[in-house]
C-alpha cells in the first residue's frame, strides 16, 4: 500500500498563509510538519489562521517567535487527545484573556494561560512569570498557568517556593514589591492569585515525566477538575490518561 505523502497541497496553502509566503525557515518547517502530523491541529490552524498569521508577523525577534512556537506547540499536543476540543484567544485577541478554552466532553471546560519563561528556570526568582499573567486570569472559571521552560526538566522551575516567596511578601504587607510588578498591593496580588487553579510547567526538550510538572493552588475559589488537570497533563507527555 503506499503512503500517503505527508506534504500537501492543502497543507502547504495554509502554511503558505501562516507565513505570508516568506522564505521558508526552521519554525515554518516544524509547524508545517505539525500540521501534515495532525487533522485536528491542521483544523484548529485554519479556523484561527488569521489570528496565528498575525502573531506571527508581529513577532519581532527571536524570542518574540519563541513565544508563539511555544502556544502552537501546546495547542498541537492537547489536541491529539480527541476528547480535548480547544478554542484560541476566545475572550478577545485584544481584551489580555487566557490563550486557549480547554474543553472536555461532558465536563466543564477550563482556562489555559501559555507563557514562556526566558532564561534559565533554576535562576527565576520572586515568581514572575506568575506575576506577570495573574492580570490575565478571568475571575469565573478554572485557570490554569502553563509555563513552557528551556532545558530537560520541568520541574527545574520551583513553582511551590516561588508561591510561598509570593505569599511571604504580601503578609507582610510588601506593596511596593507587588507595584513595582504592575498590581496595586499585597491586597491585589491575593484577589487575583485565588483566580488561578493550577500552574503547569513543561519542557518540550524534557522525555516521560521529566517533561511536565504540575502545582495545585488549594487556596483557588474554583479548582481545576483532576481529571482534566491530568488529561492535559498526559497529552503534553505525549500520550493520554
Amino acid at each position: 500500500m503506499t503512503r500517503a505523502p505527508l506534504r500537501n497541497a492543502t497543507v502547504d496553502r495554509l502554511a503558505g498563509h501562516l507565513f505570508g509566503g516568506e522564505p521558508a525557515g526552521d519554525l515554518a518547517e516544524e509547524i508545517t510538519a505539525w500540521l501534515a502530523a495532525s487533522s485536528r491541529f491542521r483544523a484548529f490552524a485554519d479556523v484561527h489562521r488569521d489570528k496565528i498569521r498575525k502573531k506571527l508577523r508581529t513577532a519581532t525577534d527571536a524570542d518574540a517567535l519563541r513565544d508563539v512556537r511555544a502556544e502552537l506547540r501546546v495547542a498541537h499536543l492537547l489536541l491529539a487527545d480527541r476528547r480535548i476540543e480547544l478554542a484560541f484567544e476566545a475572550h478577545g485577541a485584544g481584551r489580555g484573556g487566557p490563550d486557549f478554552t480547554v474543553a472536555f466532553r461532558g465536563s466543564r471546560s477550563l482556562d489555559l494561560e501559555v507563557t514562556r519563561l526566558r532564561g534559565d528556570p533554576g535562576a527565576t526568582s520572586h515568581g514572575g512569570p506568575l506575576l506577570a499573567k495573574l492580570r490575565q486570569l478571568p475571575p469565573s472559571v478554572a485557570n490554569v498557568l502553563l509555563v513552557a521552560v528551556e532545558g530537560e526538566r520541568a520541574d527545574a522551575l520551583d513553582v511551590a517556593g516561588a508561591v510561598r516567596d509570593l505569599r511571604s511578601r504580601a503578609d507582610a504587607r510588601d506593596e511596593d514589591f507587588f507595584q513595582r510588578r504592575a498590581l496595586e498591593g499585597a491586597r491585589d496580588f491575593y484577589h487575583r492569585f485565588l483566580r488561578l487553579g493550577a500552574v503547569v510547567t513543561f519542557s518540550d526538550d524534557g522525555t516521560g515525566e521529566g517533561r511536565t510538572s504540575s502545582w495545585r493552588n488549594a487556596s483557588a475559589r474554583i479548582q481545576v477538575p483532576e481529571p482534566e488537570l491530568r488529561a492535559c497533563v498526559a497529552a503534553l507527555r505525549g500520550g493520554t490518561s
